[in-house]
């Protein structure tokens, strides 16, 4: 059997399979075999020459598949032009990050500012110490707050010492003046953590159980040298240091003197659940409270403390 001339062309890429080729093909290999005859013999082999053709397709489509990878690309006179674009494509380079996204190199640490001639760093002022935090708590709390009598915070025992003692005599919560009575001495730090507690827990909680307003506290044990539940011996207090503070009772708005809330005995259950949300409060807010059915030291009162512990997060409640 004679090659067909369209084989050629397939190895040089300039083949194309259309019915004609296929009808060529079957005519000059296999149809030519097969001899003319009656109509019925001719629908006899019409599923035998189907089957021929589907099979010289397919071995025309594999072979020309084998030589071109997959696909038969037509003469062109721009193959060379398009060959060479595709080359270049994968050749070039991505385009360059956006300067936005570039990785950001570490800057160079600023050198601390240099000490003002002939001061040390102990001389130089700090934002933490009594003046400013005292400034501080009378912006956000008022006026009739102030800086304790330096002699009446003294004691003769130098372990007594109050840091940055402050006379509070009420700190007001919006428009509404909390009166401490008695006016107490605390540590600035103290009355600072007392301040935020009133305005952040205590003045909530009144209005929320009984719509009013939170007036007064009646307080006691503000700064006072002595050891811890006045005992001979032992640890000195907290309130040694001015680190403590004691309340006897919550003082709310109203007629005939308000409605005043005593931590030993509360009148009602509204009461009772109003003093157990106020300890629960305490407990985050201080890192020691200490209130009734604790022991007998504390059966009238709560009290409250800063006293530094091995953790910030260590609470003592009871």
């Amino acid at each position: 059997m004679r090659a067909h001339p369209s084989l050629d062309h397939v190895a040089f890429g300039r083949f194309r399979p259309n019915a004609k080729n296929v009808i060529d093909s079957c005519s000059l290999e296999h149809c030519s075999r097969e001899k003319p005859g009656p109509a019925s013999s001719r629908n006899a082999l019409w599923p035998r020459s189907v089957g021929r053709l589907a099979l010289g397709v397919l071995t025309v489509a594999i072979w020309a598949g084998g030589v071109h990878g997959a696909e038969v690309h037509a003469p062109d006179v721009h193959g060379v032009e398009n060959n060479s674009q595709s080359e270049a494509g994968i050749k070039a380079l991505p385009p360059p990050r956006p300067v936005d996204l570039r990785p950001q190199q570490p800057s160079k640490p600023a050198d601390p500012p240099a000490l003002p001639t002939g001061a040390s760093p102990a001389e130089l002022p700090n934002s933490n110490d009594g003046a400013a935090c005292l400034a501080e708590l009378r912006a956000l709390y008022g006026t009739r707050v102030r800086a304790a009598d330096a002699d009446a915070a003294k004691s003769e025992d130098p372990a007594c010492r109050v840091e940055s003692p402050v006379l509070v005599e009420a700190l007001e919560m919006g428009s509404v003046p909390v009166v401490f009575e008695p006016p107490v001495t605390l540590s600035c730090e103290m009355a600072t953590r007392a301040a935020e507690f009133l305005a952040s827990s205590v003045q909530p909680l009144a209005k929320g159980y009984f719509g009013r307003d939170l007036v007064g506290l009646r307080v006691g044990g503000g700064q006072e040298c002595r050891r811890r539940n006045r005992a001979a011996t032992g640890p000195l207090s907290e309130h040694a240091t001015g680190r403590a503070l004691d309340v006897f009772a919550f003082v709310l708005a109203g007629e005939a003197g308000g409605l005043t809330v005593g931590v030993e005995r509360p009148e009602d259950g509204v009461q009772q659940r109003f003093l157990s949300a106020v300890r629960q409060a305490a407990c985050g807010a201080f890192t020691t409270s200490i209130g009734p059915g604790a022991d007998a030291a504390h059966a009238n009162h709560l009290h409250l403390d800063i006293q530094a512990r091995r953790s910030p997060s260590t609470r003592f409640c009871q």
